[in-house]
């Protein structure tokens, strides 16, 4: 079935603004980087400008398969959603670029940054790997959301 279709079981599009708020309020999602057979996907977090700008920190190995397919990459999909119960959810699906930033303009990003969760693990690793951060480019978004019981299974009370 079509999103347009299921609109008629509660499944709502969501906005630009609620997509931005969506983005706001979540940390983590899986980045789409296109290969050969199949899309390479990774679980990562991220910053969010809260425009159209998406950061992450890529903890990288000496020979970063990562690296190698973002840098190739022209363009890319992330995807953010959160499940609360099978009837409350929300996903986006975002499309853009994704190139390095360069390290003399960490500094500006800070405050983006400085928000993302990341495992533990991650820290105590990055005092010995190499780190990157990445920049994606919103070039489109499409979000959808369900909140709440479908249609069919709502109740009115008509005796009153």
């Amino acid at each position: 079935m079509s999103v347009d279709e299921l609109q008629a079981y509660g499944l709502e599009k969501m906005n630009d603004t609620e997509i931005r708020s969506f983005l706001s309020t979540q940390n983590t999602g899986v980045l789409g980087l296109p290969e050969e057979d199949a899309p390479y996907l990774l679980p990562l977090t991220y910053g969010y400008d809260g425009e159209t700008r998406l950061y992450f920190t890529f903890l990288l190995g000496t020979s970063s398969r990562k690296r190698a397919l973002s840098q190739a990459a022209d363009t890319a999909s992330f995807l953010v959603f959160k499940v609360d119960t099978m009837y409350n959810w929300e996903s986006t699906l975002l499309r853009g670029s994704i190139t390095e930033v360069s390290e003399t303009e960490w500094d500006s990003l800070e405050e983006v940054l400085s928000e993302t969760w990341r495992p533990e693990l991650f820290d105590t690793v990055t005092l010995s790997g190499e780190v990157s951060v990445y920049e994606f480019e919103i070039d489109e978004q499409t979000g959808i959301k369900h909140q709440g019981l479908p249609p069919a299974f709502q109740t009115t009370d008509e005796s009153q």
